[in-house]
């Protein structure tokens, strides 16, 4: 119903903002990786939304790009998650970190999601298989090139480097690289 707003934006409490457009006040949550790109409070902004109707309530959700919204669509309808999860997930990790959790089938990161215990993450690896990478033109699903990558960068995230560190380390290293010669180059990356 409700697929775009543009408009001031008044207020900023997370992970809730109040976004005038033309007199109307629209209470919108939006997720974290959301609410660190907006501007200034008094400037004018667009967010796409999902507008969802309950018994008790009618709530917008907000999101800087169409591959956030189509991500937060695909996590609601997964069962047991709703939308304050969904949102959390955002928040936690991102649209393209999920869909590389999700190619690469790792628990392990879905896990450290605030509200996430084990089995709703494999359950999230089971349902969302194979639609994300399709929501997710161009983004991290696509990163990882191969099993061998794959494993470099369990590897780097098994010695604790953040997902960002390890997939921009994926990034520079030669697209046949060996497991063990690529780890190699992308902890020489990483300490420099």
């Amino acid at each position: 119903m409700i697929g775009k707003l543009t408009g001031k934006l008044l207020e900023k409490n997370p992970p809730e903002v109040l976004l005038d457009v033309h007199g109307v006040g629209y209470e919108v949550q939006v997720p974290m990786s959301t609410f660190y790109n907006l501007p200034s409070l008094g400037e004018q902004v667009s967010l796409l939304t999902h507008f969802i109707v309950r018994e008790d309530a009618q709530l917008l959700y907000g999101f800087a790009t169409p591959q956030e919204r189509q991500t937060f669509r695909e996590l609601i309808k997964v069962s047991g998650v709703g939308p304050r999860t969904a949102l959390s997930v955002l928040s936690g990790m991102g649209a393209d970190d999920l869909a590389q959790a999700v190619a690469l089938q790792e628990a392990g990161r879905l896990v450290k999601v605030p509200g996430i215990g084990k089995k709703t993450a494999e359950r999230l690896l089971l349902e969302l298989k194979g639609k994300l990478g399709d929501a997710v033109v161009g983004g991290a699903a696509t990163q990882v090139k191969s099993d061998a990558q794959g494993d470099i960068l369990q590897a780097l995230l098994a010695l604790g480097y953040s997902d960002k560190e390890a997939t921009a380390s994926l990034k520079l290293l030669p697209a046949d690289v060996g497991v063990s010669e690529g780890i190699k180059l992308a902890l020489k990356g990483l300490n420099k």
